[in-house]
C-alpha cells in the first residue's frame, strides 16, 4: 500500500445531514476527518441533541474555523467565541450555535466524534 493517500469531502459516501447541518466525514488507512456545515440558527441543543440523547455535546471536537463563527458554552458555564481562522478543541460537555447570517465551515480531526458525531 503506497504511504500517500487523499480524499476529498465533495467525494465522501458518508454525508449526515441533520436539522442545518451537513457533515461530510473522510477516512484514510483509519484516521477520520469531518468537514462541518452549519447553516444560521443552528445550534446543537436543537438540530444535534435529539439524536445524540445527552443533555448537552459529550464528543471531544478538535478542529479549526474556515468561515463563520460559532458561540460554544460548557456545562461548567465557561463560554468562547471561535471565528474564522481559529484552531479549537471542545472537550465535552458543551452547547454551542451559529453567531449571526453566515454558514459555518469547520474541520475536524478527531477520529472517534467523526466516526459517531450526528448519527441517529
Amino acid at each position: 500500500m503506497s504511504s500517500l493517500m487523499k480524499a476529498n469531502f465533495a467525494d465522501s459516501q458518508d454525508v449526515r445531514t441533520p436539522d442545518k447541518t451537513r457533515m461530510a466525514v473522510v477516512e484514510l488507512n483509519g484516521q477520520m476527518a469531518s468537514q462541518l456545515r452549519l447553516q444560521p440558527g443552528w445550534k446543537w441543543s436543537e438540530c444535534i441533541k435529539p439524536l445524540a440523547g445527552t443533555e448537552s455535546c459529550q464528543k471531544s471536537h478538535v478542529g479549526f474555523i474556515q468561515q463563520g463563527q460559532l458561540h460554544v458554552i460548557s456545562d461548567d458555564g465557561s463560554e468562547l467565541d471561535v471565528k474564522a481562522g481559529d484552531f479549537y478543541v471542545f472537550g465535552p460537555g458543551h452547547d454551542g450555535w451559529v453567531v449571526g447570517n453566515e454558514e459555518v465551515i469547520a474541520y475536524e480531526f478527531e477520529s472517534s466524534t467523526a466516526a459517531t458525531y450526528a448519527k441517529g
